[in-house]
């Protein structure tokens, strides 16, 4: 090969195209051949060491780095040399566990919204899309890197597919779809958090050897397994976790919890939401070693990444809750990286790997003035500089709502039992954890059982998207809906099936607002008073709109806007944080995960009203 000749296409990683890469990276490196360009930094992170290398020259052939040292000491020449010898340099940002989906966002432009911000790869924790349409799952994931998106995307296919053994539609992954996953693509870093505990470690649970064959299946192709230890706090509990080969968790919420976790050898993932309590849990209590911890967006929402940064808000609050620059640095790119088992391609600034890094302005406040990716620049302050590819997904991503009629009033009543004046109910709440359901006596009328606004009682449906029936379960809920008369919200996004929830004061503003949705292809709908007054679009997967993200905030304020007319219903008692008025924390409200019990999905013939204890497989009448 001369100077000239073409590189393998490396958007993917391919074993073939990866040798010929770095043999040529070999003969850049030596000096022996031409680098495409030579970037001068004033400093430079060693993420492998945590210290500062200063006034340094980064030599880039094709997407790769070739070299790494201080300026002048590259031996060979350059087609293109940039100064930058006012910016620090730190590696790309990598999410070690994120949810593409709830962005809301396609990948391609997801990619737009958060490369400003620094983060250029990400490990994709798939069970979203997964749970939609699982054959597709990969494809969909690499549709974009192969277009040309500048951001890396690794896939890791959804454990939770589905995430009961009570719930069906749209995929299902065992043992053979696992290594096929990991087998079709490099890309494929491992398992996606293993959500379903009881399924784990009772051999009883109709899931056992379902997911135990996808643990299988990673650990034959050397994989990584990532959990998922939500309310998993006792030592035995964390030691069988642990013990299972579940390797990491992004579910703890106390200084304690995380501590235990890693002197049990559990990689630790830190949200947000703990991370103020738990680094300065873990700083009290003199951990000196933080290759075990990464920090993790999960789920955050495109307007909300808007208002407050990406991975780079993610850095700048570790910062601000006492880890120095250096380790925070490292929780985002090294150490993540290593964890994932990623460190050939990403995560340091570093000969052989993807040339992607993060010129800062300010380390110490992360203010970032230009990043990089693939070897080249791909924005400028906020903007997206980068490669925007325009891809039209076909119907398997677009036409994911399957309803073939016209859901009427009559599919969310509840019929009472005849000659009854009152009826016992089932209720549950948002994020009802607790080992038994709730009961109320609700009265009759018209022979159906009615909600009870007085005491905050309305009504929760789940309506299957998959069969093409629109199956209906409904039931009785507390303290989370509209108050206001003849109005109801629903939404396809609905964790972690994504069949469509819907909550409203009539069951004809409920039929409305799933007719909405339907003809959307996905999304949210407001109806009140017999009109839609606001929908938003989620038109791929019912998850995300193939659109930008400022034109999807557009249609999110305007639902709020909407919504701020609505009086909603609110339990008093209910921490806030939790339980706004608006139920937009009800797309969460559906999970089947540990450490939920009683929960409500679409019928199956076992249980043909959808009430199920997912922990126990115990359902029960949601009237009596």
């Amino acid at each position: 090969m001369n100077d000239t000749a073409k590189l393998p296409d490396d958007l993917l990683i391919n074993a073939a195209d990866e040798i010929r890469i770095r043999q040529d990276l070999v003969l850049v490196a030596l000096g022996k051949r031409e680098a495409d360009r030579v970037v001068r930094v004033g400093r430079l992170l060693d993420v492998h060491t945590g210290m500062w290398m200063e006034d340094c020259e980064v030599a880039i052939r094709g997407r790769r780095i070739a070299y790494v040292g201080p300026a002048g000491t590259f031996a060979g020449t350059a087609r293109e040399a940039i100064d930058r010898m006012h910016l620090s340099a730190v590696p790309g940002f990598g999410e070690i566990h994120k949810h593409i989906e709830s962005s809301h966002l396609t990948p391609e432009h997801e990619a737009a919204l958060v490369m400003p911000r620094g983060n250029t790869w990400t490990c994709e924790a798939s069970h979203e899309f997964s749970n939609v349409n699982g054959p597709k799952n990969l494809e969909f994931w690499l549709t974009a890197r192969l277009a040309g998106s500048p951001m890396k995307i690794f896939p890791l296919p959804g454990s939770a597919v589905p995430p009961t053994a009570y719930e069906w539609g749209g995929g299902h992954f065992g043992y053979a779809e696992q290594a096929g996953f990991l087998a079709q693509s490099a890309m494929v870093a491992g398992l996606d958090e293993v959500m379903d505990w009881p399924a784990v470690w009772n051999p009883q649970n109709p899931s056992y050897e379902r997911l135990w064959g996808m643990i299988r299946a990673t650990f034959e192709q050397r994989g990584v397994v990532e959990g998922h230890g939500a309310g998993l706090r006792d030592l035995p509990e964390i030691n069988a976790f642990a013990a299972a080969g579940l390797s990491s968790d992004h579910e703890a919420w106390t200084p304690q919890e995380a501590w235990d976790k890693l002197r049990r050898g559990i990689f630790i993932e830190i949200r947000p939401h703990s991370m103020p309590d738990i680094i300065g849990g873990l700083l009290e209590r003199g951990l000196r070693d933080w290759s075990q911890v990464a920090f993790a967006t999960d789920d955050r929402s495109a307007s909300d990444t808007l208002k407050m940064g990406a991975t780079d808000h993610n850095v700048r609050l570790a910062i601000e809750s006492g880890l120095t620059p250096e380790i925070a640095y490292q929780c985002v790119s090294i150490n993540p990286a290593r964890h994932m088992r990623l460190t050939p391609f990403v995560g340091s600034i570093a000969p052989g790997r993807f040339a992607d890094m993060v010129l800062l302005d300010d380390a110490g406040t992360v203010s970032i003035a230009e990043v990089w990716a693939d070897g080249q620049q791909v924005s400028r302050d906020k903007n997206f500089t980068g490669h925007l590819p325009a891809i039209d997904w076909p119907d398997w991503a677009t036409k994911t709502v399957n309803i073939e009629r016209q859901m009427t009033a009559d599919d969310f009543a509840i019929p009472a039992e005849a000659g009854r004046d009152t009826m016992q109910a089932a209720l549950l709440r948002p994020f009802h954890w607790d080992d038994n359901f709730i009961t109320t006596e609700l009265p009759v009328a018209d022979g159906a059982v009615q909600r009870d606004t007085a005491r905050n009682i309305t009504k929760f449906a789940v309506v299957d998207r998959f069969s093409g029936e629109g199956k209906v379960a409904k039931m009785f809920w507390l303290g989370c809906g509209p108050k206001t008369p003849d109005t109801a919200v629903g939404c396809t996004v609905a964790h972690d099936k994504h069949n469509i929830w819907v909550v409203g004061s009539s069951d004809a503003g409920m039929a409305e607002v799933v007719n909405r949705i339907r003809d959307n292809q996905g999304g949210w709908a407001l109806v009140t008073g017999g009109k839609v007054v606001a929908d938003v679009r989620y038109e791929v997967g019912g998850l995300m709109t193939n659109r930008t993200a400022e034109a999807l905030d557009v249609e999110m304020q305007a639902l709020y806007i909407a919504a701020e007319k609505i009086e909603w219903l609110y339990e008093p008692t209910f921490s806030p944080r939790w339980f706004p008025g608006f139920p937009e924390r009800l797309q969460f409200a559906t999970l089947t995960c540990a450490p939920w019990r009683w929960v409500l999905v679409a019928p199956t013939e076992a249980v043909p009203q959808g009430f199920v204890n997912v922990q126990t497989g115990q359902s029960h009448k949601v009237v009596w």
